[in-house]
């Protein structure tokens, strides 16, 4: 079988293709990206792979490696993810995320091909709920909240049209809080995690530098969001959209001293203005009951390990290349 996997090189591309290549089942996998994207999370299975040089917002591009390709399964997870840059540059997340995704399923109807395809949706598409709405259904309307989200209707509506119109076999889902080892650093566990692990090796002052810690999450590793993704192109229906999320709930703050109890230093932490957004959502609680009672999938992995892995992940990093830690100080 072949795969295709949009934005491998990213958080969950990596760990989704490491997932698939452990299954030893055959299957062929091809991951689109950018020229210029990293490669630093493919180390360990760059050579078991097949890269594909493209880009979302080039059509004729991608209608060609669909043609010559000819995927089975299509994991778009390529996307402007960033929340807070995305207030900053609402206009290439826009552009990346929807006529990206446009760009994709217009190739796919012209190159005559059917695969099954995931759309990586979010759920930041809710926007902020009340208490009644929690846990959140997928009938809860949606209300964005930022550019991002923003984008994530658009994905997500463009996605459904194409299953309407033209019957092309794409499955949404909205993925709630999930985290682990390789998160960019833009994200709060791994912005802390790094600062953590770079003020143990004595590379920063120990101050951990917050947004908002009041923002009340459900956290999941990628490692159980990988496997619930593959359960999804093989299980759930066409056209339909899934909340995905995991089973422990906690603020942001709450998390941030249960990864701090992992230090082995003690550190300050700082409420720095530069990091609150100027709107946010501070209730997301997913309902992932029709996802789990179509494909039996639930999460396993226990938020201490996630956040475990996630400061071991920049212990590492930081003690093979001490300057990526310049950029968390201030």
């Amino acid at each position: 079988m072949k795969i295709m996997i949009t934005g491998i090189t990213g958080f969950v591309g990596s760990h989704l293709a490491e997932y698939l290549l452990n299954l030893k089942e055959g299957h062929e996998i091809f991951g689109l990206c950018r020229w210029r994207s990293p490669k630093d999370n493919l180390a360990t299975i760059y050579n078991k792979i097949k890269m594909v040089e493209a880009d979302l917002c080039d059509l004729s591009g991608l209608l060609r490696h669909f043609k010559m390709i000819r995927p089975d399964i299509i994991f778009h997870l390529a996307a402007q993810s960033y929340v807070l840059t995305s207030f900053n540059t609402p206009v290439q997340t826009l552009w990346t995320n929807v006529i990206g995704t446009t760009n994709l399923l217009e190739a796919v109807r012209l190159s005559e091909i059917n695969p099954v395809i995931h759309i990586c949706s979010s759920s930041e598409v809710y926007g902020q709920v009340s208490e009644e709405e929690v846990p959140i259904k997928e009938s809860c309307p949606f209300r964005p909240a930022s550019p991002y989200a923003v984008s994530k209707v658009g994905e997500d509506m463009v996605a459904y049209q194409y299953w309407v119109s033209y019957r092309i076999k794409t499955i949404r889902t909205r993925m709630f809080t999930h985290t682990g080892p390789r998160r960019g650093d833009v994200f709060a566990m791994s912005f802390f995690g790094k600062q953590i692990a770079a003020a143990e090796l004595g590379i920063k002052e120990p101050v951990i530098h917050v947004g908002n810690l009041k923002s009340i999450r459900t956290f999941c590793d990628v490692r159980d969001a990988v496997k619930a993704y593959w359960l999804l192109v093989n299980k759930c229906r066409p056209g339909e959209v899934y909340n995905i999320g995991g089973d422990t709930t906690l603020t942001i703050g709450e998390a941030l001293e249960k990864m701090l109890s992992f230090s082995k230093i003690k550190c300050e932490v700082k409420v720095d203005p530069n990091l609150l957004r100027p709107s946010d959502v501070t209730l997301q609680i997913p309902s992932t009951e029709k996802f789990s009672k179509e494909t039996g999938w639930k999460p396993e992995i226990q938020l201490a390990k996630t956040l475990n892995d996630i400061l071991d992940y920049w212990r590492d990093e930081l003690s093979r290349c001490p300057w990526k830690a310049l950029t968390v100080e201030k």
